[in-house]
């Protein structure tokens, strides 16, 4: 049997499955952040609250979750044997902190285009063209969304 081919067996148990478990994962982080939010006022549409943004958040990666949970109890999607999973598990939670330490000194533009940097070392398969082009784009979106659309004080670029 090769590396890239799994047992009968273990690809029929459904915690084996990709879906399943990034699903799982997906609720877990929803409830953990609804249950921090809990105290937080939520405000109404027009005058929001300091939970208003995070709990919608939550409520969306739920949802998101329970899809793709769902979609993993119908079908494959099975983890591979031997394969090292260390990259993902290292570098997606290591781009959050990045982000996350980047914002106020360097400005959402180049912690978000720092985000996208580290977190395509979490896959062998990432593209420079592509992961250029991700990054281009979110850091876009992340401004219109947050910075126009919202009004949320955080700076754009670094304020030297």
């Amino acid at each position: 049997m090769s590396v890239n081919q799994t047992s009968p067996a273990l690809s029929r148990h459904f915690l084996y499955r990709k879906d399943v478990l990034a699903g799982l994962l997906f609720i877990a982080v929803a409830a953990i952040g609804l249950w921090a939010s809990h105290d937080y006022p939520i405000g109404t549409t027009t005058r929001m609250g300091t939970g208003y943004v995070p709990r919608m958040l939550c409520w969306i990666l739920l949802g998101l979750g329970a899809v793709v949970f769902a979609q993993g109890l119908r079908g494959g999607g099975s983890l591979e044997r031997g394969r090292p999973l260390w990259r993902a598990m290292i570098f997606a939670p290591l781009s959050l902190l990045v982000f996350a330490e980047l914002i106020a000194p360097f400005g959402v533009v180049m912690a978000t285009i720092a985000l996208v940097a580290v977190g395509a070392l979490a896959s062998r398969e990432s593209r420079q063209l592509e992961v250029i082009a991700a990054a281009i784009l979110l850091a876009l979106l992340t401004v219109a969304i947050f910075v126009w659309g919202v009004g949320l004080p955080i700076p754009v670029w670094p304020e030297f």
